[in-house]
């Protein structure tokens, strides 16, 4: 038998959420089974699979050994590696990077470790923040996601806590997200709000935008407004109101203004040709909209903004 118990950031939890996370060896099937027929209870007592954890439960596992028995990634390195990291805002909670263009946020399908998420990891590792041996379900972690050839603010969850309530604020859409944009053409409208029907084609990594409702698509609203124009481009500063893959890039291509140095949806051989090496989209400002009949663990966040500097934007020189 095996006894887990459960510290402040597995508490929570569903019981089989923590499972999988903490008896990495245990199938799923074999999981549930164990749970109906009391081989894993809580605190000695039979459970349910959707029992949520609190601090201080004792879990056992009458288990064999081998289910606690899988291969773990060495993460002896966070201790010694050279973090890099543009931080903008930290407090006991949550951590707001500036991710510049190229960088990936997580591991990819080739494996390339040299990411945000890693570098975040190594300077909580290092300022005593996380210890990655006394954690049996969570590890530091990425509530939004950047394309990696965008840049701007990526927010990153030091607790479970945090990481549940974040994830939550950004699902109800309680978060403000602008960015800058540099697209080809001049604008019909000085301001206007898009709409259109976005749909995934998670094989080829690429979306496809329709002005009327189709089969599998999801409905996208994009605002934008004209900051100025040059050249025959435009910068736009950009609201998102839904929050889909490749949102912006794949709305604006639709109407006929590809973003400068899109490669997947915009001129590319043109672009490249002008040295640009990703596309001009950057995340620059996020705003808290919690509401104040908010009580959760980040309601101090309600109504606070958060913005890069012009001067990090990298297009931003070529118009301001």
């Amino acid at each position: 038998m095996r006894i887990l118990k459960i510290g402040k950031n597995d508490a929570g939890q569903r019981l089989d959420k923590f499972l999988t996370k903490a008896v990495k060896g245990l199938p799923m099937s074999m999981m549930y089974k164990d749970i109906r027929t009391k081989k894993i209870k809580v605190n000695r007592a039979r459970t349910q699979q959707n029992y949520i954890l609190c601090e201080g439960d004792e879990v056992q596992l009458f288990i064999k050994d081998e289910f606690f028995e899988s291969p773990e990634k060495d993460e002896s390195a966070l201790y010694t590696i050279k973090h890099k990291l543009s931080i903008i805002y930290e407090d006991d909670n949550i951590m707001l990077c500036n991710k510049r263009p190229g960088v990936l946020v997580h591991e990819d399908t080739d494996g390339a470790d040299n990411t945000l998420i890693m570098h975040i990891k190594a300077y909580l590792c290092q300022k005593g923040e996380y210890n990655p041996d006394d954690e049996q379900s969570f590890s530091p972690a990425l509530c939004n996601r950047i394309d990696r050839n965008t840049g701007g603010i990526v927010i990153a969850a030091k607790n479970a806590a945090a990481l549940r309530e974040m994830n939550q604020k950004i699902k109800d859409d309680k978060i403000g997200k602008f960015y800058y944009c540099c697209v080809h053409g001049k604008m019909p409208k000085k301001a206007d709000t898009l709409h259109g029907y976005l749909k995934k084609d998670s094989k080829n990594n690429k979306v496809t935008v329709y002005d009327k409702k189709v089969n599998g698509a999801k409905e996208i609203i994009t605002k934008y407004k004209v900051i100025s124009e040059k050249n025959g481009d435009s910068l736009l500063e950009i609201e998102l109101v839904t929050g889909r893959t490749h949102q912006i890039r794949a709305h604006l291509a639709h109407i006929g203004y590809p973003l400068v140095g899109d490669g997947k949806y915009g001129i590319n051989s043109l672009d490249r040709s002008k040295g640009y090496k990703y596309q001009a989209l950057y995340a620059y400002r996020l705003r808290f909209n919690f509401g104040l009949n908010d009580d959760g663990v980040l309601r101090y966040l309600n109504g606070r903004e958060f913005r890069i500097p012009n001067k990090e934007v990298w297009f931003l020189d070529k118009f301001i």
